[in-house]
């Protein structure tokens, strides 16, 4: 079967950043710095204007979906697995974002990374982490998704711990791993029940069969699960290891180890975004499964709302912007609960921007004070860095939703889509997000002034030397600065109104559930929202975040103090970070190792060496030292105890 010509540009997309990683890695050394970087930007840049070619196919032109087969890998059965790709407004839409904010991360990459020892297996490692992203974006089946799946996580692993020498990233680098294969086996686990149940694993032809499969269970701990919702609880947890949701979010703030440009590719539009994208892939499953909704509502809620707590007490810069993405992975997380798919890719698409741009931004910083990352060792730094410090505005603007910037009109909307659900759970879901309206200004206007006001804590010695940074950093920082801006209010229209939708080829909404529809009859354009923000009780949480910031670290930093210390239990727990990382030291990695310790002592020392091994040997040389003592030489020994043998026979004999 021939291939749509559109099919063969998606695999020019996905294998140009593959290629760039064989390059840069293979032959980085030989071909020396400018010219490996010259080839991953090359690449990932031409994907880039690939993907906006598609965008303009599938979204302006409106082009019918493709689904196609590039090759068979097997076949069992009457079951084959493809390696196929599927072209629609969401998965193009996703090429979109993913291919400009990892071409921003690889320009950005050349000034931060100038004179580090590995810089090509760093290009090769960036650009195989987008080949990975690519696949799990265009995949058409369960398969060819895992497979893009585990390679972003394999590739995130090799970038968290890219300084290998410091025994932090390699922490790092290994609990984002194990963390993750958590995660993926509820990923497995599903795709599993997924073939056997439907006996497929493309995602068209498993949609089909869903609404035939509503009422089928199965037998689980003398109970009758609903199949849809086991498949989809089990799809979440891969989700929740990807996207970083409570519990199975302590990966995140520890991928700070790694270089921040990889910081900022895997917080905003990438790795953990995966888990986002996969469930509002799977909304026709999802759908039919209210006990998933409503889980996925309450897990959201708690990551958004708590992890958002934690950043206020964080000192480390890029910690700080690390717990935001996990309190933004929330806010995705109750979109999708709510039924609000179409929100919860609004948000992760505005957030790519203005996430990479503070993870950059930070960057910009942290390059200038010659890699010191403790905002108490900043501070007066607007003078010095103005690029920097307006870029750096603009993404703490648009994630504290402050109109017109981008994240005020998804994060506005994620808010009234769940205060309008009436799936269980909804009502603390709302209660959490509303509290992070007013957490979110107060964490990062917090690490603002620390930063960029307030007074000069700087090192002395570094004073004189603190410059803005190249171009080749201030570049991407305001290429990203212009979508923090203005995504919001130019995509709104076309993302959630419009008669139809982005995706309203991709996404499946029960009418019950369609609370963005409740919503459209309110909604009278961007602008109009932005002018009613003054309206709404989320905008002025929001400011009162951003006052609280100024008033307890620029004004008065001694209320600062005093609240710690009046408040010394609470900020223990949250210094402690609840005690996940307690809990999971003391019970998974102390509790695994007493277990092997005991095992060892056990089973090989005493079982397998003790008895089996020295045991045997043992019982072998007792039997020799006792069976050489019948053997002494002399002939009325044997004659006797042939005597005695036929005696003992005839006995038998007799008897018998």
């Amino acid at each position: 079967m021939q291939q749509h010509p559109l099919i063969w540009i998606a695999l020019i997309i996905a294998l140009l950043p593959l290629a760039g990683a064989l390059t840069a890695g293979l032959f980085g050394k030989k071909i020396g710095k400018t010219w490996t970087h010259r080839i991953a930007i090359t690449c990932v840049g031409i994907s880039f204007f690939l993907s906006c070619y598609l965008f303009k196919q599938f979204v302006m032109n409106s082009h019918p979906a493709i689904d196609e087969s590039l090759y068979t890998w097997a076949t069992a059965g009457l079951v084959r697995f493809d390696i196929a790709f599927l072209l629609d407004r969401l998965s193009v839409a996703m090429l979109v974002i993913v291919s400009f904010v990892s071409l921003m991360v690889h320009i950005y990459t050349v000034g931060y990374m100038a004179d580090d020892p590995g810089y090509q297996r760093f290009f090769s490692y960036v650009s195989l982490f987008t080949f990975a992203m690519f696949i799990l974006v265009l995949a058409n089946n369960f398969l060819l998704l895992f497979f893009g799946w585990e390679g972003v996580g394999l590739v995130s692993y090799l970038l968290i711990g890219f300084w290998f020498d410091r025994e932090s990233a390699n922490f790092g680098s290994l609990k984002a791993f194990l963390v993750n294969r958590i995660g993926d086996i509820g990923f497995l686990l599903a795709t599993a029940a997924i073939l056997m149940y439907f006996g497929t694993i493309n995602y068209h032809d498993v949609f089909r069969q869903v609404p035939a499969a509503v009422n089928q269970t199965m037998p689980l701990f003398h109970h009758n699960i609903p199949i849809i919702t086991l498949i989809c609880i089990l799809l979440f947890i891969g989700a929740m290891g990807k996207s970083a949701q409570v519990p199975l979010h302590v990966w995140l703030p520890e991928s700070m180890e790694g270089p921040t440009p990889i910081s900022a590719l895997i917080h905003a539009a990438t790795m953990v975004t995966a888990g986002i994208y996969m469930v509002a892939r799977m909304s026709p499953l999802f759908e039919y499964s209210p006990t998933a909704l409503s889980l996925i509502l309450v897990i959201g809620g708690t990551t958004a709302f708590f992890m958002g707590l934690l950043a206020i007490t964080q000192y480390d810069i890029k910690r700080v912007i690390a717990y935001s993405t996990l309190s933004q992975l929330g806010y995705m997380a109750v979109a999708l609960g709510a039924s609000a798919y179409d929100a919860a890719i609004f948000h992760l698409i505005t957030h790519a921007f203005f996430k990479a741009l503070l993870f950059l931004a930070a960057g910009s910083v942290i390059v200038a004070l010659h890699h010191e990352q403790d905002m108490r060792k900043m501070g007066g730094l607007a003078a010095y860095l103005p690029v920097t410090y307006l870029t750096f505005v603009a993404g703490a603007l648009a994630l504290c939703a402050i109109p017109p910037f981008s994240g005020f009109y998804s994060k506005d909307m994620i808010i009234e889509a769940v205060k309008l659900s009436q799936i269980p759970g909804a009502e603390y879901a709302y209660f959490c997000v509303l509290a992070g309206a007013f957490i979110t200004p107060l964490y990062t206007f917090r690490a603002l002034f620390m930063t960029f006001h307030t007074n000069d804590r700087t090192d002395p010695a570094l004073r004189d030397h603190i410059k803005e940074s190249p171009w080749v950093i201030l570049v991407p920082l305001v290429l990203l600065a212009i979508p923090s801006l203005l995504a919001g209010q130019m995509l709104i229209d076309k993302m959630l109104f419009a008669h139809p939708t982005l995706l309203s080829d991709t996404i499946f909404v029960l009418p019950e559930h369609n609370v963005l529809a409740r919503i459209a009859n309110d909604y009278h354009g961007a602008k109009m929202m932005a002018l009613e923000a003054g309206t709404t009780l989320s905008f002025w949480l929001a400011i009162a975040g951003v006052l609280t910031a100024w008033l307890f670290v620029a004004v008065y930093p001694r209320w600062s103090q005093a609240f710690k210390q009046r408040f010394s239990v609470l900020y223990a727990i949250l210094v402690r970070k609840y005690g996940f990382d307690d809990f999971n030291q003391v019970v998974f990695v102390r509790g695994t190792q007493d277990v092997g310790h005991i095992c060892y002592d056990v089973s090989d020392v005493k079982l397998i060496d003790g008895i089996a091994v020295n045991g045997s040997g043992r019982v072998i040389r007792w039997l020799a030292q006792n069976a050489r003592r019948l053997q002494t030489g002399y002939i009325y020994h044997y004659a006797l105890a042939m005597v005695l043998g036929i005696l003992v026979f005839l006995i038998w004999y007799v008897i018998g």
